[in-house]
Protein backbone atom coordinates (compact mmCIF):
# COMPACT_ATOMS: atom_id res chain seq x y z
CA UNK A 1 0.00 0.00 0.00
CA UNK A 2 1.35 3.03 -0.94
CA UNK A 3 0.63 6.56 2.13
CA UNK A 4 1.23 10.16 1.44
CA UNK A 5 3.77 11.25 3.85
CA UNK A 6 2.87 13.40 6.36
CA UNK A 7 4.01 17.41 5.76
CA UNK A 8 6.74 18.18 8.17
CA UNK A 9 4.45 21.77 8.75
CA UNK A 10 0.87 21.56 8.72
CA UNK A 11 -2.08 24.10 9.42
CA UNK A 12 -1.93 23.07 13.18
CA UNK A 13 1.62 24.55 13.56
CA UNK A 14 0.23 27.57 11.81
CA UNK A 15 -2.35 27.69 14.54
CA UNK A 16 0.49 27.25 17.10
CA UNK A 17 2.18 29.81 15.76
CA UNK A 18 -0.31 32.13 15.75
CA UNK A 19 -1.12 31.80 19.37
CA UNK A 20 2.58 31.95 20.45
CA UNK A 21 2.26 35.16 18.67
CA UNK A 22 -0.67 36.61 20.30
CA UNK A 23 0.28 35.28 23.80
CA UNK A 24 3.15 37.42 23.71
CA UNK A 25 1.12 40.05 22.21
CA UNK A 26 -1.04 39.70 25.36
CA UNK A 27 1.60 39.78 28.15
CA UNK A 28 3.05 42.74 26.50
CA UNK A 29 -0.14 44.55 26.68
CA UNK A 30 -1.21 43.27 30.11
CA UNK A 31 2.53 44.11 31.56
CA UNK A 32 2.94 47.57 29.73
CA UNK A 33 2.44 50.33 32.31
CA UNK A 34 2.01 52.44 29.06
CA UNK A 35 -0.68 51.78 26.96
CA UNK A 36 -0.69 55.17 24.66
CA UNK A 37 -1.37 54.64 20.98
CA UNK A 38 2.47 54.29 20.12
CA UNK A 39 2.64 51.85 22.30
CA UNK A 40 -0.26 49.83 21.44
CA UNK A 41 1.06 50.45 17.53
CA UNK A 42 4.38 48.98 18.23
CA UNK A 43 3.00 45.96 19.74
CA UNK A 44 0.72 45.27 17.20
CA UNK A 45 2.71 45.86 14.66
CA UNK A 46 5.19 43.33 15.64
CA UNK A 47 2.47 41.13 16.51
CA UNK A 48 0.88 41.43 12.71
CA UNK A 49 3.93 41.14 11.05
CA UNK A 50 5.14 37.58 12.53
CA UNK A 51 1.57 36.61 12.16
CA UNK A 52 2.06 38.08 8.50
CA UNK A 53 5.16 35.89 7.99
CA UNK A 54 4.11 32.62 9.36
CA UNK A 55 0.98 32.55 7.28
CA UNK A 56 3.62 33.70 4.08
CA UNK A 57 5.50 30.19 5.07
CA UNK A 58 2.55 28.09 5.83
CA UNK A 59 0.99 28.88 2.67
CA UNK A 60 3.86 26.91 0.52
CA UNK A 61 4.96 24.73 3.44
CA UNK A 62 1.78 23.30 4.96
CA UNK A 63 -1.08 23.62 2.35
CA UNK A 64 -1.01 22.22 -1.03
CA UNK A 65 -1.03 24.73 -4.56
CA UNK A 66 -4.90 25.13 -4.54
CA UNK A 67 -5.20 26.14 -1.04
CA UNK A 68 -2.90 28.95 -0.66
CA UNK A 69 -4.38 31.94 -1.63
CA UNK A 70 -6.19 32.68 1.87
CA UNK A 71 -3.04 32.30 3.80
CA UNK A 72 -1.47 34.81 1.26
CA UNK A 73 -3.83 37.15 1.34
CA UNK A 74 -4.25 37.33 4.91
CA UNK A 75 -0.20 37.46 5.12
CA UNK A 76 -0.15 40.00 2.60
CA UNK A 77 -3.06 42.07 5.07
CA UNK A 78 -1.14 41.62 8.33
CA UNK A 79 1.91 42.76 6.57
CA UNK A 80 0.98 45.44 5.09
CA UNK A 81 -1.16 46.49 8.64
CA UNK A 82 2.06 45.67 10.56
CA UNK A 83 4.58 48.28 8.34
CA UNK A 84 2.15 51.18 8.50
CA UNK A 85 2.06 50.65 12.19
CA UNK A 86 5.90 50.07 12.60
CA UNK A 87 6.48 54.13 11.18
CA UNK A 88 6.75 55.78 13.90
CA UNK A 89 6.36 59.26 12.91
CA UNK A 90 2.94 58.12 11.77
CA UNK A 91 1.79 56.62 15.41
CA UNK A 92 -0.79 58.48 16.71
CA UNK A 93 -4.43 57.97 17.95
CA UNK A 94 -5.95 58.27 15.20
CA UNK A 95 -3.58 56.15 13.29
CA UNK A 96 -4.01 53.11 16.14
CA UNK A 97 -8.00 53.40 15.69
CA UNK A 98 -8.26 53.40 12.20
CA UNK A 99 -5.48 51.02 11.56
CA UNK A 100 -6.52 48.76 14.06
CA UNK A 101 -10.54 49.09 13.03
CA UNK A 102 -9.34 48.27 9.25
CA UNK A 103 -7.35 45.24 9.80
CA UNK A 104 -9.71 43.46 12.35
CA UNK A 105 -13.38 44.25 9.81
CA UNK A 106 -10.97 43.00 6.45
CA UNK A 107 -8.84 39.83 8.33
CA UNK A 108 -12.03 38.89 10.08
CA UNK A 109 -14.33 38.88 7.18
CA UNK A 110 -12.00 37.01 4.65
CA UNK A 111 -11.05 34.04 7.34
CA UNK A 112 -14.53 34.23 8.29
CA UNK A 113 -15.76 33.48 4.79
CA UNK A 114 -12.70 31.18 4.32
CA UNK A 115 -14.04 29.29 6.79
CA UNK A 116 -17.77 29.16 5.78
CA UNK A 117 -16.04 28.58 1.94
CA UNK A 118 -14.21 25.52 3.23
CA UNK A 119 -16.79 23.94 5.78
CA UNK A 120 -19.07 23.70 2.85
CA UNK A 121 -16.78 22.24 0.30
CA UNK A 122 -15.55 19.46 3.35
CA UNK A 123 -18.24 18.81 6.30
CA UNK A 124 -17.17 17.77 9.39
CA UNK A 125 -13.48 19.14 9.35
CA UNK A 126 -12.09 20.50 12.05
CA UNK A 127 -9.97 23.68 11.05
CA UNK A 128 -12.69 25.53 9.05
CA UNK A 129 -15.17 25.99 12.12
CA UNK A 130 -11.59 27.21 14.02
CA UNK A 131 -10.69 30.05 11.11
CA UNK A 132 -15.20 30.74 11.47
CA UNK A 133 -14.09 31.32 15.22
CA UNK A 134 -11.25 33.44 14.54
CA UNK A 135 -13.06 35.96 12.37
CA UNK A 136 -15.75 36.48 14.44
CA UNK A 137 -13.59 37.19 17.45
CA UNK A 138 -11.55 39.62 15.15
CA UNK A 139 -15.08 40.69 13.73
CA UNK A 140 -15.98 41.51 17.24
CA UNK A 141 -12.36 43.54 17.92
CA UNK A 142 -13.12 45.77 14.89
CA UNK A 143 -16.52 46.71 16.01
CA UNK A 144 -15.45 46.75 19.86
CA UNK A 145 -13.04 49.37 18.99
CA UNK A 146 -15.14 51.34 16.77
CA UNK A 147 -17.86 51.95 19.65
CA UNK A 148 -14.97 53.67 21.86
CA UNK A 149 -14.93 57.42 21.90
CA UNK A 150 -11.23 58.03 20.58
CA UNK A 151 -11.08 61.34 22.37
CA UNK A 152 -12.62 60.14 25.46
CA UNK A 153 -11.27 60.88 28.68
CA UNK A 154 -11.99 60.35 32.98
CA UNK A 155 -10.10 61.70 35.04
CA UNK A 156 -9.95 59.67 38.49
CA UNK A 157 -7.86 59.87 41.48
CA UNK A 158 -6.99 56.68 43.98
CA UNK A 159 -6.15 57.65 47.47
CA UNK A 160 -2.83 57.14 48.22
CA UNK A 161 -1.76 56.48 44.64
CA UNK A 162 -2.61 59.84 42.78
CA UNK A 163 -4.67 61.16 39.86
CA UNK A 164 -4.83 58.86 36.93
CA UNK A 165 -6.79 59.46 33.53
CA UNK A 166 -8.76 57.04 31.53
CA UNK A 167 -8.47 57.64 27.75
CA UNK A 168 -10.12 55.87 24.89
CA UNK A 169 -6.72 54.77 23.47
CA UNK A 170 -5.89 53.14 27.29
CA UNK A 171 -9.47 51.26 26.47
CA UNK A 172 -8.86 50.27 22.55
CA UNK A 173 -5.83 48.85 23.53
CA UNK A 174 -6.60 47.12 26.61
CA UNK A 175 -9.53 45.42 24.00
CA UNK A 176 -6.58 44.63 21.66
CA UNK A 177 -5.02 42.57 24.45
CA UNK A 178 -7.51 41.25 25.49
CA UNK A 179 -8.47 39.60 21.88
CA UNK A 180 -5.17 38.96 21.41
CA UNK A 181 -5.37 36.88 24.91
CA UNK A 182 -8.44 35.02 23.87
CA UNK A 183 -7.06 34.42 20.24
CA UNK A 184 -3.49 32.25 22.25
CA UNK A 185 -5.87 30.27 24.61
CA UNK A 186 -8.25 29.20 21.52
CA UNK A 187 -5.74 28.76 18.86
CA UNK A 188 -3.37 27.04 21.16
CA UNK A 189 -6.20 24.57 22.38
CA UNK A 190 -6.59 24.07 18.69
CA UNK A 191 -3.46 23.17 17.91
CA UNK A 192 -3.02 20.56 20.20
CA UNK A 193 -6.30 18.64 19.74
CA UNK A 194 -6.46 16.11 17.62
CA UNK A 195 -7.38 16.69 14.08
CA UNK A 196 -10.15 14.13 12.91
CA UNK A 197 -8.64 13.97 9.40
CA UNK A 198 -5.99 12.40 11.12
CA UNK A 199 -7.38 9.66 12.87
CA UNK A 200 -9.37 8.68 9.87
CA UNK A 201 -6.06 8.41 8.29
CA UNK A 202 -4.98 6.28 11.30
CA UNK A 203 -8.05 4.12 11.17
CA UNK A 204 -7.54 3.23 7.24
CA UNK A 205 -3.99 2.64 7.82
CA UNK A 206 -4.69 -0.45 10.61
CA UNK A 207 -7.82 -1.63 8.38
CA UNK A 208 -5.24 -1.60 5.42
CA UNK A 209 -2.76 -3.29 7.01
Amino acid sequence: MTTTPPRAFEPRHLQLARALFAALAAVMVTFSPDHSAAVGLAIFSGFSIATGLVFVLAAWLAFPAGRRAVPILLGALDLAAGMVAGVTPWRSTALFFALVITWAAVTGLVELLAGIRARRAALGAESPRDAMTIGVLTLVLAAGTAVVPAGYALNYSVEGAGTFTLTGTVIAVGIFGGYAAIVAVFLGIAGFSPRKDAVVANDRTEVDA
